[in-house]
């Protein structure tokens, strides 16, 4: 078969020739360095490090003010038991700590990520009713990896100057990042997740007396169920009048600490007891497991994470995007000094730099070696033309290798490119023996020059297919 498919590519050159203009253009369309062709791009996945984790699902469960040991026996442990059954599960870990249960659900290499992922969810929902406890309510993770967090930022008001200027509370950051900025960013092509970090998460907090409860004979549940019903929005049938029908519902939704203090608790003797007669109501921070630290203090930001299989380059361009449309719109606020201070979205981690350093680094390094190598080859040859034609080569043999690392799911990273680096080395010794086995049958032989180029790559052609074979097949493991 090698010998036809040599013979046929010498005899029909035309062909030959509109194969490896294609060739040439396809790896320029899939090729992860910024070169501009003119042509659609398709590129490669860039990151600067590979991903070499396992297919890892995470299952997280809430149960609020439960002790470790609780959701360890009530949560962890029938959900682990529950989800062993699931296809293609290699081994399940659980961590259980205070109100949160995390389960991380290792799935066989050769298991797809986004089939692991609906298996789980078809577990999760064909759970037995009774398994859990009342309020816990177990969710699958962002679909992300390890490696998915490209880009981390912070809040910070800025002056006209672009300096900081201070004027906002880590309370007031925090809500404008969960109910704005979050959500804006979170709509960015090849998003996973936003995870707000930092400040202090605004919420209704009612303290209760306990000397104003034994007072009106008002119990814990009561005020439980009171302040409950007191944010729901009720309907109540219809209304006829004048042959008209009208729909009733009673709007209760607390868009004030007013309509939680007014809410009823109990009715002794036609006399309500209302909320604020037991308990202060009050607005105030919910309680936390960390902070971010910035140069020493106390910010504001989010995280952004990648969604699995995207090109993290392009989600970090997406990402800045949608940031350069929202800056305009966030609030600002005078200070006491007179400033001006503009709420701004600043960078505080970004892989950007470190992708591009890297592709810079291997590109440079790339056209360095076809470089020496023509060089070298002409040195070894004495030969300019069979010069040129091994070094040619080798762009055309990277350019290939662009379009199987982009169908293969491949990332050009700095592990794959270097491979393609090392692997400039065989490609160099497979043109040599070629070239040099027809340049001596050349000299020797008084046969026409196609035949004579027939008969010398043939000669050498199932050497060259056993050394390829046996590099493709050294480096599958890698990938």
């Amino acid at each position: 078969m090698i010998n036809h498919l040599i013979k046929f590519f010498l005899e029909n050159r035309l062909v030959t020739l509109l194969l490896l203009v294609l060739l040439v253009a396809w790896g320029l369309i899939t090729s992860p360095f910024n070169w501009q062709t003119g042509l659609p791009k398709d590129s490669v996945p860039v990151d600067a490090i590979p991903n070499i984790g396992e297919n890892q699902q995470i299952v997280f469960t809430e149960w609020a003010g439960r002790s470790p040991q609780d959701i360890e026996d009530q949560i962890s442990y029938p959900l682990t038991t529950a989800l062993l059954g699931i296809p293609g599960v290699k081994t399940i870990r659980s961590s259980s700590i205070f109100g949160l249960s995390s389960i991380y659900i290792i799935f066989d290499d050769d298991r797809e990520f986004y089939w692991s992922r609906s298996r789980i969810l078809e577990k999760l929902n064909a759970l037995p009713s009774g398994l859990l406890p009342e309020g816990a309510q177990p969710a699958l993770g962002p679909d992300g990896t390890a490696l998915g967090q490209i880009f981390w930022y912070t809040l910070e008001g800025r002056d006209e100057d672009n300096n900081p200027a201070g004027g906002w509370d880590p309370q007031e950051l925090r809500s404008i990042q969960d109910y704005n900025i979050k959500y804006a960013l979170a709509s960015a092509k090849g998003v996973a997740e936003v995870a707000s970090i930092g400040g202090f998460v605004k919420e209704y907090q009612v303290d209760l007396d306990p000397a104003a409860m034994e007072g009106f004979g008002v119990n814990l549940e009561e005020i439980a169920q009171a302040v409950k019903d007191s944010n729901l929005d009720v309907g109540a049938k219809t209304l006829e009048i004048n042959k008209a029908e009208y729909l009733v519902r009673g709007l209760g939704y607390v868009k004030s600490l007013e309509d939680l203090e007014n809410a009823v608790v109990k009715t002794t003797n036609n006399t309500p007891i209302l909320l604020k007669q037991v308990a202060n109501v009050m607005l105030g921070p919910a309680s936390r497991r960390g902070a971010l630290d910035k140069g020493g203090a106390e910010a504001v930001g989010g995280v952004v994470v990648a969604r699995y299989g995207e090109n993290p380059l392009a989600v970090i361009e997406n990402v800045k995007s949608k940031i350069s449309n929202i800056q305009s719109g966030l609030p600002s606020k005078e200070l006491a000094d007179g400033r001006i201070s503009k709420l701004t979205i600043v960078p505080f981690y970004d892989r950007t730099q470190l992708i591009n350093e890297t592709i810079g680094t291997l590109e440079e390094a790339l056209t360095l070696e076809v470089i020496i190598t023509i060089i070298v080859v002409l040195v070894m040859l004495f030969n300019l033309k069979a010069s040129i034609l091994i070094s040619s080569l080798l762009p055309v043999a990277v350019l290939a290798s662009f379009i199987a690392m982009r169908y293969l799911n491949v990332d050009a990273n700095i592990v794959a490119l270097s491979g393609i680096a090392i692997a400039i080395g065989t490609m160099v010794d497979v043109g040599i023996i070629l070239t040099e086995n027809i340049t001596r049958h050349v000299r020797t032989s008084s046969k026409p020059l196609l035949a004579v180029i027939l008969e010398a790559s043939q000669e050498v052609a199932p050497a060259i297919l056993t050394a390829v074979l046996t590099t493709i097949v050294s480096f599958i493991p890698v990938f």
